[in-house]
């Protein structure tokens, strides 16, 4: 008797010390949402939709780039599979990538998930918890409603963000709700969780329904610094014939592919904000450099001054 509560007690114990990353987690997110509720609860959304103030849908650049995004949905049914031939002809090709997965899917595609984030091609980033629209008054897009509440917003970010770090040991930067649709203060909110909301401008395959021909069509339009929206979670799809098919078109004109990540900080449209920030920002190096071109003016007098001194 004494050795059965010995062990009952061992495994309470047990138990406890597996789970204290879930009670911390649980404890971080239950005061996320209460110190959010209170930073936001004066806060109006006054837009929605897929390109709201503070969504980057392109790399803002002059050169011949293009970052695909692939998402893995995971509402059920077909929405969970994996399109392994797509993903396989990226690596075999050594074409980087952008990865959105929801929460639905991983728990669908665990080790594909982990496998996926050991290739240095793919950055796995986060496409939310449940996949719905962000919203903080449950805006309906495609028929899905959206999050109801701040609260559920932090949650629909930030449950896939700690899952998502626990199975692949990296911490999203970037976001993508669940239809892509948001307002503008849920857009505030992932950023004031360390995320940036990433969309498009080359609509790729449309959830993964447009025939192989619209999806090269809709390749052809990109321009330098285009960000495209494809799937990887619909096999059946023609995405993989649609996408091999653009890939060699694109780069017969030239360009090349990268991740996000590897241009954070040109990715646009910047905000009137950062617009403002950053022109600060050039006037005070402008400043510096004219201080600085003062500084060695004097200073190179002084040198032929003292040149003069000691040829006399």
């Amino acid at each position: 008797m004494k050795f059965k509560k010995i062990s009952v007690y061992f495994l309470i114990i047990c138990l406890l010390v597996l789970n204290t990353s879930s009670i911390f987690a649980i404890e971080k997110i239950e005061q996320l949402k209460l110190d959010y509720a209170q930073k936001y609860r004066d806060n109006i959304p006054k837009e929605w939709g897929e390109n709201v103030t503070g969504v980057r849908n392109r790399i803002d650049t002059d050169k011949k780039i293009i970052a695909l995004t692939f998402d893995a949905c995971g509402q059920g049914g077909l929405s969970n599979g994996y399109d392994k031939e797509l993903i396989d002809f990226l690596v075999s090709e050594e074409i980087p990538a952008t990865l959105f997965i929801s929460s639905r899917w991983i728990d669908i595609n665990k080790e594909i998930l982990v496998d996926l984030s050991a290739n240095p091609l793919f950055t796995i980033e986060n496409h939310g918890f449940r996949h719905k629209p962000l919203s903080l008054n449950g805006n309906s897009a495609y028929g899905v409603k959206g999050t109801s509440s701040i609260e559920e917003v932090v949650e629909e970010i930030y449950l896939n963000t700690i899952k998502i770090e626990e199975l692949t040991g990296r911490r999203p930067k970037y976001f993508r709700s669940g239809t892509t649709y948001y307002d503008d203060v849920a857009v505030m909110i992932a950023n004031d969780l360390g995320q940036e909301v990433i969309n498009y401008n080359v609509l790729g395959d449309a959830g993964a329904t447009f025939r192989k021909e619209q999806i090269v069509k809709s390749a052809i339009t990109a321009t330098p610094g285009s960000i495209f929206l494809y799937h990887m979670n619909r096999p059946e799809s023609q995405v993989y014939e649609g996408v091999k098919e653009a890939i060699t078109i694109l780069r017969e004109k030239g360009y090349e592919f990268v991740k996000l990540e590897d241009f954070h900080d040109q990715l646009g449209p910047r905000t009137m904000e950062e617009l403002r920030r950053d022109t600060i920002k050039d006037l005070l190096q402008d400043r510096i450099n004219e201080f600085r071109l003062k500084k060695y003016k004097i200073f190179k007098n002084l040198l032929l001054k003292l040149k003069g001194v000691i040829d006399e």
